[in-house]
């Protein structure tokens, strides 16, 4: 462990409220006060090149505590499906629910539901309701959170256009299980946990036992870092390919574009550019953040408190101009 990693573990362990500002160099001082300003940010980790350039604790846990990720569940559960797909667990992204998962499909659901594919549930083109913002209370207070996000009415067309649902990730989930044979936690930590070397704690479940796909996972910020060098590396990390090359490269893909923040979605992953440089952020609420830039060689892991919401006119767009006019610019020096 290097001495700016040990200094920051025993800071979080002790639980002060702040860390002191470390001898930082120069290139990062202004992300680093601009990240420590935002009374929402927690802990901010940087790695670039395989080396450690920022590790810093404001307020919060430690630096190696698990803590809740919130929707960067969904680009974990994205990569889940991506190990499924390489294994021939699911014989491809067209395939549909009918042909892979028919027991999921509730009872009088309307026809379409049978159709709607993987691809359409990864890239929540599924085209039914959401299940998320002002529907999340209902729907995790029903009896069946599978059959209820099935149930739900379509008001759009399946592959038509993005409709932000947690529950469609939920229902990948419970896909992923039923061609596996393996409950999501198991899958979690059998084909990510174990060959990055991360912890993955057990989280919420349905009512029926099945671990939610899409929220309430919990990481570590350097579990965050390795998740995210997995896919600059194509892949594989430490001499492991966890991944297809091929199924990263596809998830870095534009597939749609989110209505609410303007970037694209590729599978799992939401797809930005600044500066000339390509990047893919994994989000959750409150601003629980993954960012990947390859060109720069780039990984950046953010923790906030995640009660508050972060919303793209606000906190979320403080964070985006953190990347974009701090940390992107940080690494372009250092790299010069």
């Amino acid at each position: 462990m290097s001495d700016l990693s040990r200094r920051h573990v025993l800071t979080g362990l002790a639980g002060l409220v702040a860390c002191p500002a470390l001898a930082q160099s120069g290139p990062w001082d202004a992300a680093v006060g601009r990240a420590r300003a935002l009374d929402q940010c927690h802990a901010m980790l940087v790695r670039m090149g395989g080396r450690e350039v920022v590790a810093e604790v404001f307020r919060g846990p430690g630096i190696r505590t698990a803590v809740p990720i919130k929707s960067v569940s969904k680009t974990v559960v994205a990569a889940l499906t991506g190990a499924a797909l390489d294994r021939g667990e699911i014989p491809s992204l067209e395939a549909t629910l009918a042909e892979v998962a028919p027991r999921l499909i509730p009872r009088g659901a309307d026809e379409r539901v049978g159709e709607i594919t993987v691809e359409n549930l990864v890239t929540m083109q599924a085209g039914l309701e959401r299940t998320s913002g002002a529907n999340y209370g209902g729907w995790v207070s029903s009896g069946n959170w599978v059959a209820n996000a099935l149930s739900r009415p379509f008001v759009a067309e399946p592959g038509s256009r993005m409709l932000y649902s947690t529950g469609s990730f939920h229902v990948l989930g419970a896909v992923l299980s039923e061609v596996s044979g393996q409950s999501l936690l198991a899958l979690a930590r059998e084909r990510l946990g174990g060959p990055l070397g991360i912890e993955i704690p057990a989280w919420t479940r349905d009512p029926q036992g099945r671990y939610l796909g899409g929220n309430e996972m919990s990481m570590s910020l350097p579990a965050m870092v390795r998740f995210g060098e997995m896919y600059l590396s194509g892949g594989a990390l430490g001499g492991t390919q966890v991944l297809s090359g091929d199924w990263v490269e596809r998830s870095l893909e534009p597939r749609t574009r989110s209505p609410f923040s303007g970037l694209s979605y590729g599978y799992g992953w939401f797809l930005g550019r600044s500066g000339g440089d390509r990047y893919a952020l994994a989000r959750g609420y409150g601003g629980q953040i993954i960012c990947i830039v390859p060109t720069l060689d780039l990984t950046i892991a953010i923790t906030s408190d995640p009660t508050r919401p972060a919303r793209s006119g606000g906190y979320f767009g403080d964070l985006m101009r953190l990347i974009e006019a701090d940390l992107l610019p940080a690494a372009r020096d250092e790299m010069a």
